[in-house]
């Protein structure tokens, strides 16, 4: 592979050092020495090996937050000098871009040319809620007559745990960790399993920035042992978890033994509706970049696809001949645009769906996957024709790049279709109706709605889901206002008001 001038980092798929436990500013073992390795959705050979933490690193990653927040700078720090250590870790984020990129690759399988790109947003991340916090995070002000005035002041959480998702890992971490750290409060990270590499690159970043000990640690480990003694520990506040709806729920069980805050991101089955009137050339191309970019992994999916009878044979044909041409291969190569799914166990669920839409009478049409990287776990871009709402491969989040395909005839039809799923994340419309446009958007039930556009974020918007796509939202002044900070009142005299006089 040809050495890139930027960051001279070479693309190459190989073993990297292993990963170790980050907890109250120092990268440690575990207790019991406990090691997994992590493989390489490419080559399916081991990466390296990963610290194992449970709940004794759990409880130490807490006690060092605790302390840190408590006791230690970080909570008596002035603003600017926290809003300081944030730009900084920005900063960081850029120097080692493309270090950072080539890792999320070699973890995730997700081609190098969009892992660049995700660690850009990771930067922008913390310069928006440093901005964000800068500018928005102020109270109310409320007068009552010569009186009183009450007002609200935002204030920090305390330890806060964050557990993360192994697609686009270190957006998503990131995504969580800088409107926690720019708010005030502390941080105990427990990131997907499958994807550590970059988690410890962050731990290495914020150890370079100079954060105090104990603000940000990062504990590895599985959902069963670590995660769950993260959501279980009493001194955490709140707990925001992007992944599985299953899982999901399981944590807001747990956490309400504790009455902890609980921000949910969970599973998708988003539709996208073209109607006949629509610019056919771009809703195919965001139809088809919608559900086959990041490998088909991404909550917001495009995974069913509702064409309009009318336009449904030439869109059909269009896609077949797009998913043939969608360029599969090693996710170090800047020209591939799809490559391996994350593990063998989630390659073998995908490809059981693509099984059971054979057997539920759907059509498959499939790319092919090159001989020469069939050591990877590839599922080709994959269409499920002449399917029904009602199949299972309709009604599941498969997850990976599979898009089933819908035919139908009146606007009333697609939305109730649209709507009858358990998940309510997001929707796509493409028409030129633009009266036809807004009435679906508000019909679908979904938190978020893009009318003739692919998935374009905007971090001031807020983003989450409805039914069981998620509680809570993340983005903008969603995120600092109602979940990393609490608001308290200040109700303050500044008159002789009457105050009753018992037992005078």
């Amino acid at each position: 592979m040809p050495v890139q001038t930027a960051g001279q980092i070479e693309l190459v798929h190989k073993r990297v050092k292993d990963v170790k436990l980050y907890i109250d500013g120092e990268f440690i073992e575990s207790v019991s020495g406990k090691t997994f390795e992590n493989v390489n959705p490419f080559t399916n050979e081991v990466n390296n090996l990963v610290a194992e933490g449970g709940k004794e690193e759990i409880d130490r990653a807490v006690a060092a937050a605790k302390r840190a927040f408590e006791e230690g700078p970080w909570g008596r720090m002035k603003l600017e000098e926290r809003l300081s250590c944030i730009h900084r870790i920005a900063d960081l984020i850029d120097d080692a871009a493309e270090e950072i990129a080539y890792l999320e690759s070699l973890d995730t399988g997700l081609p190098i040319s969009q892992t660049r790109k995700q660690t850009a947003r990771a930067a922008k991340n913390f310069r928006f809620y440093a901005s964000m916090v800068e500018t928005g995070l102020h109270g109310d002000s409320y007068p009552v007559d010569d009186e009183f005035i009450n007002y609200t002041v935002y204030k920090p959480l305390g330890p806060i745990g964050l557990i993360t998702p192994w697609n686009a890992p270190f957006m998503l971490e990131t995504w969580k960790v800088a409107p926690a750290l720019a708010t005030g409060n502390t941080v105990i990270l427990k990131p997907a399993e499958l994807s550590p590499l970059t988690a410890n690159k962050l731990a290495e970043i914020m150890d370079q920035a100079g954060l105090p000990k104990g603000v940000f640690n990062v504990v590895h480990g599985f959902g069963e042992t670590a995660g769950a003694a993260l959501v279980a520990h009493p001194d955490v506040k709140a707990i925001s978890f992007t992944g599985e709806t299953t899982t999901g729920s399981t944590i807001i069980k747990n956490a309400a033994d504790t009455l902890k805050k609980t921000s949910m991101e969970l599973g998708g089955k988003s539709p996208l509706i073209v109607f006949d009137d629509a610019d056919l050339d771009r809703a195919l191309d965001a139809a088809v970049w919608g559900i086959f970019s990041f490998n088909g992994e991404r909550c917001t999916a495009n995974s069913r696809v509702f064409l309009h009878k009318n336009i449904k044979d030439e869109f059909v044909e269009k896609l077949k001949q797009r998913v043939m041409k969608i360029k599969i291969g090693d996710p170090m190569d800047t020209g591939t645009q799809l490559g391996p799914l994350i593990e063998k166990q989630h390659f073998n669920k995908v490809n059981s769906y693509i099984e059971l839409a054979k057997e539920e009478g759907c059509e498959v049409i499939q790319g092919i996957v090159p001989e020469e990287v069939k050591a990877g776990n590839f599922v080709p871009p994959t269409l499920l024709l002449n399917a029904k709402n009602e199949m299972r491969v309709c009604q599941e989040e498969i997850f990976g790049p599979v898009m089933a395909v819908i035919e139908f005839e009146e606007e009333e039809e697609v939305i109730k279709a649209a709507n009858d799923v358990r998940y309510g994340l997001a929707g796509f419309v493409w028409t030129n109706d633009m009266k036809r446009g807004h009435r679906v958007a508000q019909a679908v039930e979904a938190g978020m709605i893009w009318i003739n556009a692919q998935n374009v974020r905007d971090l001031r918007i807020p983003f989450g889901g409805m039914k069981d796509s998620g509680i809570g939202r993340e983005g903008g002044r969603y995120a600092l206002f109602e979940f990393y900070t609490e608001p308290k009142v200040i109700h303050v005299s500044i008159g002789d008001h009457h105050i009753p006089q018992f037992g005078k």
